[in-house]
């Protein structure tokens, strides 16, 4: 766990210690006033999640302008999740190597490439290499939450992932709306103009903010990038996720189902053979053993497969189902189930950060996922009543949105090894992905049914695999900031 303190000369009183020695001190880095870096790094936040939330309700003219049909399209935001998944391991433990602003400036730089890919696209095929180069940059939260935590106190810190998480599933639902408005007038590429602008604007504020340098003892003075480890994980992630996909469409036991499966199996083993024979992992095979990364990890997968499925798609089909469910538009089903739990976590996400320096980072996840469960259980008992299901889905705005994202975040943070502050953050962030897809694939035989049983059985799934997830947290250790 990470705990050195800083160097500054602490003032007097046992609160102020415990503060101070929270922070960890970059040797000859001056720290930069809160307010600066958390506005600094939430426009770096922005840029990538404003690229992931607009273009959505612009797939249509995407697939219209390249004449491609819905399968074709539908990899302009597989392929940005994908390399999202792979980049946030990666960037997160190189950063120990080459520091925080210079990884920062690195994937907004990726970013940037990939964004002017995609304005001059003259096929799909280059728009969807443009839009994978674009994902990269979903590394830029696992690298602002340790810069965080690497300049900033305890209760701040706390505060501040809050902020950043707040963010972390849009713009309290208007991005989207106004990805839309912008596709209508101006054409779909209109929001990578944006986009563009936004990553160069944070650029210029990264290079005058954030301190450069590396971290001392975290792979910054010894030791090299472990970029065997690297592609062997970026192999397992990309196995893993088209085995999840392909056995959900073509069938857990078909031959390309298994073959991938194989695949996730082969570069499970080759990443944790070559983690072995190294000085310095992407994470030590041993750290994966421990408690204080497997349970973050595991907590983080079944929370997201649970909650997830129930948010993003069990609600939305029990809404717009006109025959068992509560038959609304789309257009209504997403402003009355979808943007309030978005609009009431940006407020209750840096609610919890601030509750994490007043009850500490454990009993905020315990209470979030606990919480999260039981307006789970909610949904599932009163599938049939339109308003008590919206109640339970507004609801995990409070619970999901704010508590357990904030904490969790916080907690891949302090629970990281010292020696590589950077791996859990970025391994967390991408069993993000992970979880959702799972959680979607283990419940869509059901409630594809489209039948009130079917849509039942399928919250009660949910239900289940967050229950799972809280006994998981129950198991999470207390990081230092929590003693």
């Amino acid at each position: 766990m990470i705990s050195s303190p800083a160097n500054a000369p602490a003032p007097q009183g046992a609160a102020q210690d415990a503060s101070q020695d929270a922070a960890v001190e970059l040797p000859g880095a001056r720290r930069p006033k809160a307010a600066i870096l958390i506005t600094t790094l939430l426009l770096g936040v922005l840029s990538f999640q404003l690229n992931a939330s607009m273009v959505t309700p612009a797939l249509p003219q995407i697939g219209a302008h390249f004449g491609a049909d819905a399968g074709a399209v539908a990899q302009v935001q597989s392929m940005f999740f994908l390399a999202g998944a792979i980049s946030g391991p990666i960037m997160g433990r190189w950063s120990d190597f080459i520091g925080r602003r210079r990884a920062l400036l690195l994937v907004l730089g990726v970013m940037a490439v990939g964004t002017v890919l995609c304005l001059a696209a003259p096929s799909l095929t280059l728009l969807v290499i443009g839009r994978f180069l674009q994902g990269v940059s979903s590394a830029i939260f696992a690298l602002a939450y340790i810069v965080l935590r690497e300049n900033l106190d305890a209760r701040a810190f706390g505060t501040s992932v809050g902020i950043i998480a707040a963010v972390n599933g849009g713009v309290a639902g208007f991005d989207g709306y106004a990805g839309g408005l912008m596709t209508e007038a101006f054409g779909f590429q209109s929001i990578f103009l944006v986009v563009l602008a936004l990553a160069a604007i944070a650029a210029v504020c990264i290079i005058r903010i954030v301190p450069g340098g590396k971290p001392a003892g975290a792979g910054g003075t010894g030791g090299s990038m472990d970029w065997w480890g690297a592609a062997f994980l970026s192999v397992f992630l990309v196995c893993l996720s088209y085995f999840v996909s392909t056995g959900s469409s073509a069938g857990w036991t078909s031959v390309p189902a298994l073959a991938l499966l194989a695949g996730t199996v082969a570069a499970f083993i080759a990443f944790c053979a070559a983690e072995k024979r190294r000085s310095s992992p992407l994470i030590a095979v041993h750290h994966l053993r421990s408690r204080q990364v497997w349970t973050v990890i595991a907590t983080t997968v079944l929370t997201l497969a649970g909650i997830f499925a129930i948010m993003n798609f069990t609600v939305v089909l029990l809404s717009q189902d006109g025959k068992s469910g509560f038959g609304l538009g789309a257009s209504l089903s997403a402003l009355l189930f979808l943007t309030p739990a978005a609009l009431i976590g940006v407020f209750a996400a840096p609610l919890a950060g601030w509750l994490t320096g007043r009850v500490g980072w454990i009993r905020t996840l315990r209470i979030g996922t606990a919480l999260s469960l039981a307006c789970a259980v909610a949904a599932a008992l009163f599938a049939d009543n339109q308003w008590a299901v919206l109640a339970a889905v507004a609801a995990l705005g409070i619970f999901y949105n704010g508590f357990f994202l904030t904490s969790i975040n916080g907690l891949s943070v302090l629970l990281s090894p010292k020696e590589a502050p950077g791996s859990l953050p970025g391994i967390n962030g991408a069993s993000f992905g992970t979880g959702a897809s799972l959680g979607v694939v283990l419940v869509a035989p059901f409630a594809g049914l489209g039948t009130q049983g079917g849509y039942a059985v399928a919250l009660w799934i949910s239900v289940g695999i967050t229950a799972a997830a809280l006994l998981v947290s129950l198991l999470v250790p207390a990081p230092d900031a929590d003693a």
